[in-house]
């Protein structure tokens, strides 16, 4: 049984080294109070983690300019470092992530991502490379950024005005089957996965913190694009999207699988919905002989600094047969949330 086999490494993980590891079996599967000083003192810990320290140390300290590209670079810029902080539950408001995130929010707030030009056919790239091209009615933007941005700020403790000016522009840029999509080709009438799930989850923060009803409404349209797809399931004949889809691995980035899928609807409070059954069933089946689960796949890799692709953290590796701690903790909170364990 799934519980049986989970409740050796539950406890194993609970009294891991890392400190990122602990934090998030007793916060999201044995759910202890995060108010409570033992965990304030863990979340201090992971200030000082291992992985935390050697994510850190390429970070300019100093409030400089920097280009949208070095920002954004894979996956050594500031967006991502945000993303994977706010992850590992980073101690709150903390001042030394300031300059980093004014960095990033103001990056995706320049007027190469807010302004917009209409077109009634698929543009010529020279006349949107600095700004949001509207394709017949529909936004082309990569939204997945924004919602990233939006998440990791209010995750580790930041709102203000800009939050706003991302939330509003998501809302603005949504289609209407509820998602988003890059695609600038005119033909192009569907949102993508992998754009709309960032969106949905940096929303889904908002909402709650808010009380946003516009937002609100905006997470029911784009969790139905998932929903209506069970997850990772073609409309037209019930057959996988796409392989990657079914994939488990840690961290995703801005790449969809079902294990975020689900933890991103638990966040946004659709996980009792009946049509995440089949995902969950599939997480299970993908549970191992010793309790865990593995990383099926990965989209990084630690051997070449200045690639793109490249992580300072090698997060447990890939082996179809070993255990990831990363992802049986997402996994582990993805099935105490839907009441499966």
């Amino acid at each position: 049984m799934i519980k049986d086999k989970a409740v050796s490494v539950i406890n194993d993980l609970a009294s891991s080294e890392e400190p990122c590891i602990r934090y998030k079996i007793r916060a999201n599967v044995l759910d202890e109070n995060t108010e409570s000083s033992s965990m304030r003192e863990l979340q201090s810990q992971i200030k000082n983690s291992p992985q935390i320290l050697s994510l850190m140390k390429d970070q300019d300290p100093e409030n400089r300019e920097l280009t949208i590209h070095k920002i954004y670079k894979k996956w050594t810029g500031a967006h991502w470092l945000l993303s994977i902080l706010a992850d590992l539950n980073y101690p709150l408001e903390d001042e030394n992530l300031k300059p980093i995130l004014d960095r990033v929010l103001d990056g995706w707030l320049s007027p190469a991502f807010t302004n917009q030009i209409h077109f009634d056919k698929t543009p010529p790239y020279h006349k949107i490379k600095e700004a949001v091209p509207i394709v017949k009615g529909r936004a082309r933007r990569c939204a997945s950024q924004q919602g990233n941005a939006l998440y990791s700020s209010l995750k580790l403790g930041f709102i203000d005005e800009r939050c706003l000016q991302l939330a509003e522009l998501l809302i603005n840029w949504q289609w209407p089957d509820g998602g988003w999509n890059c695609d600038k080709k005119a033909e192009a009438i569907h949102s993508s996965f992998w754009e709309s799930l960032l969106p949905l989850r940096g929303l889904a923060i908002y909402s709650q913190i808010t009380g946003d009803k516009k937002a609100r409404s905006a997470i029911v349209s784009a969790a139905e694009l998932f929903l209506q797809r069970h997850l990772f399931k073609r409309l037209i004949d019930g057959s996988v999207m796409n392989k990657q889809f079914i994939h488990l691995r840690y961290p995703n980035y801005w790449r969809y699988n079902i294990l975020i899928g689900l933890l991103v609807m638990s966040e946004a409070g659709f996980l009792e919905d009946p049509r995440c059954d089949e995902a969950l069933d599939l997480l299970e089946s993908k549970q191992l002989p010793d309790g865990g689960w593995p990383a099926e796949d990965r989209f990084y890799q630690t051997t070449i600094k200045d690639v793109s692709g490249y992580s300072q953290v090698n997060w447990g590796g890939v082996s179809k047969r070993k255990m990831n701690p990363w992802v049986t903790c997402d996994a582990l909170t993805v099935l105490h949330r839907a009441g499966r364990i």
